[in-house]
């Protein structure tokens, strides 16, 4: 299968297959077994994107990893998975660990990597971007080491611990009259739509956040919110969270700053968009739950969803 066609099925960045060892990575003679099993591989990735060979992610030899504590991805089929963080390597070693390789931005993987290959480059790529951005404790400043196998971060001045964050995104089609609300945020070139989203506040259900942010950013009020599908977003830290609601309807327009202008669009204007037609708008690409949404509120009318060339 394509990637595609599964891209059509659920969202981008799922279904990483590896088994997490949860209950193994406090075992510090567990993971020094791990870290000599012939078995073992690296999965390598830097701030500008994974490493990637013949549209599979690279699995180089575990030699390459440092005398550091390593961070574990989990198992593959039994077999050890590492991660390497390429931006703490030189220029010459860098070269060396791609060995043909090639570094790849998260976006364009996901366009060419099958469903579990793709999870596994989003996986890889949160990790470490959270340990690069979390080398110093937030409650005292002093610098904190890998614990429990790359699960954690710990302070050892202070004794605090520290854990991977993912910041939860609402992102939501929204319907009235047979209509999809769509808008164009703030610096994004003229025709490029989307369905709306925003962060969730502390104190928040997903599901008030969905009604709040359509609000404020176009004015319209909605109800009945109803999860669809979620998809990590390593950008540098998001888990999107696929909602679909209901309007009464209303003139939408732009309210807190963040559109530029917003719409909305029936079902013949969204399948334009998609390329199936002359339109002034273009959707977001198939990698994006953004658009996986748009497919299926397509999809849900009857209608084949029109899977066009990246516009992104």
């Amino acid at each position: 299968m394509s990637a595609a066609d599964e891209t059509r099925e659920q969202p981008r960045f799922t279904g990483m297959a590896l088994d997490r060892a949860h209950g193994s990575r406090k075992d510090a003679d567990w993971l020094a077994r791990q870290r000599r099993d012939p078995a073992a591989r690296v999965v390598m990735a830097g701030a500008d994107g994974v490493a990637i060979r013949d549209d599979e992610v690279v699995r180089a030899p575990a030699e390459l990893l440092g005398d550091d504590d390593p961070v574990l991805l989990g198992l593959e089929d039994g077999a050890p998975r590492f991660a390497l963080d390429l931006d703490g390597l030189d220029d010459a070693r860098r070269a060396a660990a791609l060995d043909g390789g090639e570094l790849v931005g998260l976006r364009d993987a996901g366009a060419v990597l099958a469903r579990a290959e793709a999870g596994l480059a989003a996986y890889v790529m949160a990790l470490l971007n959270w340990h690069r951005r979390h080398r110093f404790c937030a409650n005292c400043g002093h610098a904190t080491g890998i614990a429990e196998a790359g699960d954690s971060r710990h302070c050892p001045h202070c004794g605090a611990d520290h854990f991977p964050r993912t910041d939860p995104v609402v992102i939501m089609t929204v319907e009235h009259d047979g209509r999809l609300l769509l808008g164009r945020r703030s610096g994004w070139p003229p025709g490029r739509l989307s369905v709306l989203a925003g962060f969730v506040a502390p104190g928040e259900s997903a599901e008030e956040a969905v009604v709040r942010e359509v609000r404020e950013e176009s004015g319209i009020l909605v109800r009945d919110p109803v999860f669809i599908a979620s998809q990590p977003w390593p950008f540098p830290a998001s888990l999107m969270l696929g909602f679909h609601a209901e309007s009464d309807g209303g003139v939408p327009r732009p309210t807190d700053g963040e559109l530029e202008e917003v719409h909305w669009l029936d079902l013949d204007a969204v399948r334009a968009a998609m390329g199936d037609g002359e339109s002034p708008f273009r959707l977001p690409p198939p990698i994006s739950i953004a658009r996986f949404l748009i497919d299926r509120w397509v999809a849900g009318r009857g209608a084949e969803p029109v899977t066009g060339p990246s516009a992104w």
